[in-house]
């Protein structure tokens, strides 16, 4: 099991983090997605991480490609070796998504074969990251569980046996593969990252309440089960809820059931809970370290965003949240998942190639400019 939480300024290397997307699932067409090749961040992570340093950033998540790594049965970390030497070279501490939504092609989410092969998958993991670093790792076993159940669920619902099926698996995978990660380095730290998200039920809707109300407590199902508040029988308990990653975006706040909340009128709707509020409630619901895991915006709403949430984040710090960090997620621009033609504009660098092909990295100013003037809030506040 893990060890004690540290002092809120001790927890990561740095209060600002940056986010590399790593998504690696098949999207509906079957489409093997890999986000790190399509940035070139595989190629580039070298300088990727030396870019981190002069913007006062020295954490980083990043992600594992499970599906390069494990092949026939056997590991190749052939294609992470570089990563974490890249890591070490530059000194980035780094937390590793193991498991950011894809998975080897023989395998189904939904069954027990899954909870023994991703086991089985961090202790080879864990195994390799102690055999070239002494430093303490950290992990986020399986990326998201909340929102990949829901997406999935959506795909597969006839396949399932019954409703949260899928949820349940991967809690059951992520408690096997905690206790394999401890196995091998018990110094192992574990942040658990899922979207914090607020929905409300449309006005003069009275019918709609109660649905409302359990769409908007079904985001605590997964950290529930992990602590065994709920469904003990899949073995949770309060030492694997041990960091709190926490993902918020513009579009995290809702009318039931699909209806964004509009983050960028003026004024804002006055159901949107401020994102401090939102903070101070799931740390009185746990009782745990938290940090911002992902977070940004896309185009010009990019700067104003980040200046938000550093004030919000300033006003939970202010309350006595233990909040230990902000993602900024995507720190490289990222196209869509679906169209790979379309970029978000949502990084602190733009990608745009260069005269062999290559994606250079472009910082944009004004984000950049933002980002220094929050960093600084958030220092004077003791938060970072």
């Amino acid at each position: 099991m893990p060890k004690e939480s540290p002092a809120p300024r001790e927890l990561f290397n740095s209060f600002w983090l940056a986010g590399f997307e790593c998504s690696t699932h098949r999207t509906l067409a079957g489409v093997r997605l890999d986000m790190l090749a399509v940035t070139e961040h595989d190629r580039q992570v070298d300088h990727d991480y030396a870019l981190l340093g002069p913007m006062n950033i020295k954490t980083a998540r990043d992600g594992i490609r499970w599906h390069l790594i494990e092949r026939a049965g056997k590991f190749d970390f052939s294609s992470f070796a570089p990563m974490v030497e890249a890591a070490q070279r530059h000194d980035i501490q780094v937390i590793w998504d193991i498991c950011h939504y894809g998975w080897p092609d023989d395998l189904d989410a939904s069954t027990p074969a899954f909870v023994d092969r991703f086991a089985r998958f961090c202790k080879a993991v864990a195994r390799f990251l102690a055999e070239h670093t002494d430093a303490i790792p950290y992990y986020t076993p399986i990326n998201e569980i909340s929102f990949l159940s829901w997406a999935m669920g959506r795909m597969m619902q006839a396949n399932l046996r019954q409703p949260g099926e899928l949820k349940r698996n991967l809690v059951r995978a992520t408690i096997a593969g905690c206790e394999a990660l401890w196995e091998i380095d018990p110094r192992a730290r574990i942040s658990h990252v899922d979207p914090l998200v607020n929905v409300m039920p449309p006005r003069n809707r009275p019918d709609l309440v109660e649905n409302a109300y359990w769409q908007h407590m079904s985001q605590y199902e997964t950290w529930d089960m992990l602590t065994g508040r709920s469904a003990p029988e899949l073995g949770g308990d309060p030492r694997y809820l041990d960091i709190f990653g926490i993902n918020y975006y513009h579009s995290n706040q809702w009318e039931h059931p699909d209806g964004r909340l509009r983050w960028e009128d003026t004024p804002i709707d006055s159901r949107w809970i401020p994102f401090h509020q939102l903070l101070h409630n799931i740390y009185l619901r746990y009782g745990r370290p938290l940090y911002v895991a992902e977070t940004s915006h896309f185009g010009v709403g990019r700067a104003r965003w980040i200046k938000e949430i550093a004030e919000e984040v300033h006003l939970a710090c202010a309350q006595g949240v233990p909040v230990h960090g902000i993602c900024i997620y995507p720190i490289l621009d990222r196209p869509d998942w679906d169209d790979p033609n379309h970029w978000h504009n949502s990084g602190l660098w733009d990608l745009l190639p260069d005269e062999n092909g290559h994606l250079r990295r472009v910082i944009n100013e004004e984000y950049a400019r933002q980002l220094s003037i929050s960093q600084q809030l958030l220092t004077e506040q003791h938060c970072g």
